[in-house]
């Protein structure tokens, strides 16, 4: 049988870092084993469901580079691959149900549930409803054509027990008494997620499912399902849960969790499936820098831990900084070159693209995130204001006025703009000035950018020019003397 995986995700919210680990182990999965990855829509909820979560679904995978061989957008033999668009071929399946004895139409009120359970806490019994209060065939048809409405529940064999493989968490055994005749189709007419999503697993010849451990306590029921229809089991894996750092279940308290929150906070989207990658899986070695292409050769679900993995900030920001200064140079150019667009609301020149690419090495060797390239350069683009912080804590100093007067002398005698020629004529104004680099050389860096932190001084003064870099200067010594 061939390997065909999906990943379902639910459009009521942003696409969520659990489920960018999810996406990546199915797809390198299937690609490790010429299979077919399929994206499919679970929206059953449409109160829930809205097109701006489904649309950021796709555009996280996108940015990813998780493309999906049929499913959503791209289409396939099984279309539709959206639930909400399903719901006939549901009915049809739970109707079958029902006429093969199966499943049936439950008229168990809200308060017969609630007095069983009761019962069951009292007497220390399972609280999974057993199906007690099921009428007859007949009397349900009765009830039926008289216009009552009524929602059809599985009917668990019991005693049984379900006894699978996964293939992260080894055997796995659920005794039918503690799996309830569960609902599979609504009083409304619509189908639960267990429903839904086995018929699409069954309909679309899925032969391996891996996703959440969330949901291994539906896998009984969905393997119930599968059987009652005829079809073959598929395969499980159960992924353990993401954690924070403090060790509990990992949520927003914890900071961001969903990828967008992390594409537009600046990190490369292959550093993100580096790290997802290592949440849950090892590549051996103790290595941490895997590329897609050698997660594809050599995932294997063999390697996936059993234990939770800890979702930590701080290890993918360290990630996100190795990966940024392997970028080759025009590359790093090409990825930062939108967010200081973004910035200044206007497209650099050709000019101002040259210098740009001249400074961004120097920017490169120091930039964890994306986000962080543009208060180091825009001071070359724009006017600069400064920073009160910096300005506070270098330019109050009383050396300053002197610093700042005596480096404009040496400047603006060079004949020669570069480099070399201004680290050589500061050098020597400090070594005249007897100032060490920190009074003589900070106020220069708040001088020419406004802040405290910006690329080497030297190399800044070269791309930014001698005119701007004396005006700038001048303008500094002006707002002392005020």
């Amino acid at each position: 049988m061939s390997v065909r995986v999906r990943f379902a995700p639910s459009p009521t919210g942003f696409l969520h870092v659990g489920g960018g680990r999810t996406a990546l182990y199915n797809w390198v999965f299937a690609r490790g084993r010429g299979g077919t990855f399929i994206l499919r829509s679970d929206d059953t909820d449409q109160a829930r469901s809205t097109p701006e979560f489904a649309a950021d679904i796709v555009e996280s995978l996108r940015w990813l580079g998780l493309d999906w061989d049929e499913g959503i957008d791209v289409g396939g033999p099984h279309e539709p691959y959206r639930q909400s668009l399903r719901f006939d071929r549901y009915r049809e399946v739970a109707q079958r149900l029902v006429d093969e004895g199966l499943a049936y139409y439950s008229f168990a009120t809200p308060e017969q549930l609630d007095e069983f359970r009761r019962e069951a806490q009292a007497a220390g019994t399972s609280p999974a409803y057993d199906g007690r209060f099921r009428v007859s065939d007949e009397e349900a048809r009765r009830r039926l054509d008289a216009g009552e409405e009524a929602p059809i529940r599985f009917a668990v064999q019991r005693p049984g027990v379900t006894v699978f493989t996964d293939r992260v968490k080894g055997e796995m055994r659920f005794d039918h008494a503690q799996v309830d005749d569960f609902v599979i189709l609504r009083s409304d007419g619509s189908p639960t997620y267990h429903l839904a999503s086995t018929v699409d697993d069954v309909d679309f010849e899925i032969s391996h499912v891996i996703r959440g451990e969330d949901l291994l306590s539906s896998t009984p029921k969905h393997i119930l399902l599968t059987e009652a229809m005829g079809a073959t089991q598929a395969t499980y894996a159960h992924l353990s849960l993401l954690m924070g750092p403090d060790g509990s279940k990992l949520s927003k308290r914890h900071g961001h969790t969903a990828l967008q929150a992390y594409r537009e906070a600046g990190y490369l989207p292959e550093a993100v499936l580096n790290y997802l990658a290592l949440l849950g899986w090892s590549p051996g070695e103790d290595e941490e820098l895997v590329s897609l292409p050698e997660m594809v050769e050599r995932f294997s679900l063999d390697d996936v831990s059993k234990n939770p993995a800890v979702f930590d900030t701080a290890k993918l920001e360290w990630m996100n900084g190795v990966y940024i200064r392997e970028l080759p140079a025009g590359e790093f150019v090409t990825r930062s070159l939108p967010w200081v667009v973004a910035d200044l609301g206007r497209e650099l020149d050709a000019d101002e693209l040259a210098v740009f690419s001249a400074i961004a090495p120097l920017v490169q060797e120091r930039t964890k995130l994306l986000t962080e390239v543009t208060p180091q350069v825009r001071f070359l683009f724009a006017d600069i204001t400064y920073d009160e912080t910096s300005w506070k804590k270098v330019m109050t100093r009383q050396e300053v006025p002197t610093a700042l007067a005596a480096a404009r002398a040496a400047l603006s005698g060079l004949d020669a703009w570069t480099t070399e020629t201004i680290e050589e004529a500061l050098r020597g104004m400090l070594e005249e000035q007897e100032l060490s680099p920190r009074k003589g050389l900070q106020p220069l860096r708040v001088a020419i950018s406004g802040s405290s932190i910006s690329p080497p001084l030297f190399e800044s003064m070269d791309v930014l020019g001698r005119d701007r870099t004396l005006e700038r200067i001048d303008a500094a010594a002006a707002q002392l003397a005020t």
